[in-house]
């Protein structure tokens, strides 16, 4: 069982914080479901990923292509597609307990200066502690990422 760790966002855009944090996971291997709610959200992150030369190429894919199960990152709206490992939650998209304790990560990407996305984190953390996954929580009011609580 992994953790999920939830990524209270108020210096940084979800886009610069994903830019850390795929590399990350496909160095260790994961392939990553990237979930929104929006598809057209998703599709401007994906020209956005394949605009990254300074960074190097990140290999990723929108859900509902023919490579679906293949892509070591799959941007889409619904069911992990790709087997993924990790994944990754953007603009109040949710999992359950049952879908994140077998994974290796879950990243909850949540804008803490909007009141709606704070309160949908929040709730998403009751449940999944509640259900007995394990949860950290990541602030960067400081100026760098800081890990401030951590449960289960």
């Amino acid at each position: 069982m992994g953790v999920v760790m939830f990524y209270h966002l108020t210096r940084s855009s979800a886009e610069d914080t994903l830019r850390l944090l795929l590399p990350r996971a496909l160095g260790q291997g994961w392939r990553v479901m990237l979930r929104g709610t929006d598809r057209v959200r998703l599709e401007a992150l994906d020209l956005a990923l394949w605009r990254v030369p300074e960074e190097g190429f990140l290999p990723h894919g929108m859900e509902g292509g023919p490579h679906d199960a293949v892509q070591p990152v799959l941007l889409g709206t619904g069911a992990i597609g790709n087997g993924a490992q990790a994944l990754m939650l953007l603009d109040g998209a949710e999992t359950q307990a049952a879908e994140a304790a077998p994974l290796e990560r879950v990243w909850i990407l949540f804008d803490g200066l909007d009141e709606a996305e704070l309160a949908r984190a929040r709730g998403q953390w009751k449940a999944l502690t509640g259900a007995g996954v394990k949860a950290q929580y990541w602030s960067e009011e400081s100026g760098r990422w800081e890990k401030k609580a951590e449960a289960g």
